[in-house]
């Protein structure tokens, strides 16, 4: 489906079709097809390397696709004609690492993109803003440097940033890889918030509780291609396929 049905149903927020992408002589991704709903949450799951960074590079037109399609919310992104600026303004993005200007404060941070991409006139997204930081419980915060934050503060700014213009789709990658273990918790919890806000997010994680939780579904990648998607009671609870087996049973006993 690339657009809306009879019925009036909604297109998917992101369709990826048979999706390639090599980097020289290595195929990391190969033919790759994904669908995302309006308010799903889909987490990927993987070793290092199987492709999921890469993935979620591509939707956002960090990386070039070589053979495929990917429509957001039925446009073709990868029609060579699509102005890639205006694709990422409607696209939340949030790395391992915070990528915070440490240069300006935790409010310029959040407000950057609604006033320079959106245009928002400054008193409107600070108030946006203030509003953002009141939720996660960094307002005091406001008017500091990022590194006078904790990396787990960081983060939660730099998810703010990210949902400050309201896109249409939440991209996470590894958000708490970079995060000592106590802090790993109030970043999940932010993103908890966020799926019950009703936001459409696509996440790669290596925290397996936290997806088994979070997921209305859970895709298993393993070099550049999805072996197994579904639930996940079913994906952690009855997987299918062998090499999904192998993968969980490996996080379990990391030394089998």
């Amino acid at each position: 489906m690339t657009g809306t049905d009879a019925a009036g149903a909604r297109p998917p927020v992101l369709e990826l079709q048979s999706v390639h992408k090599r980097f020289g002589e290595q195929a990391v991704l190969r033919g790759i097809d994904l669908v995302v709903a309006p308010h799903e949450v889909v987490v990927l799951i993987g070793a290092s390397g199987s492709g999921k960074s890469t993935l979620l590079k591509t939707v956002n037109l960090l990386e070039q696709v070589d053979d495929g399609r990917i429509l957001l919310s039925g446009e073709d992104i990868t029609d060579p004609r699509t102005n890639a600026d205006a694709v990422r303004a409607r696209i939340g993005v949030v790395f391992q690492h915070y990528n915070l200007f440490p240069h300006m404060s935790v409010l310029d941070n959040v407000t950057l993109a609604a006033r320079q991409v959106a245009r928002t006139p400054r008193a409107e997204a600070e108030a946006t803003g203030l509003a953002l930081l009141t939720r996660i419980g960094l307002a005091e915060k406001a008017g500091e440097y990022p590194d006078r934050l904790s990396g787990g503060q960081q983060q939660r700014v730099a998810i703010a940033r990210a949902i400050a213009t309201d896109p249409e789709l939440l991209l996470l990658d590894e958000i708490t890889s970079a995060l000592d273990p106590q802090l790993v918790g109030e970043v999940l919890d932010l993103v908890r918030e966020l799926k019950a806000a009703g936001s459409t997010i696509v996440m790669a994680t290596h925290e397996m509780s936290f997806a088994r939780r979070v997921a209305d579904r859970v895709v298993y990648m393993k070099d550049g291609v999805v072996v197994e998607a579904g639930a996940p009671e079913q994906i952690f609870g009855d997987p299918q396929r062998a090499e999904t087996r192998e993968f969980l049973s490996r996080l379990q006993d990391p030394f089998a």
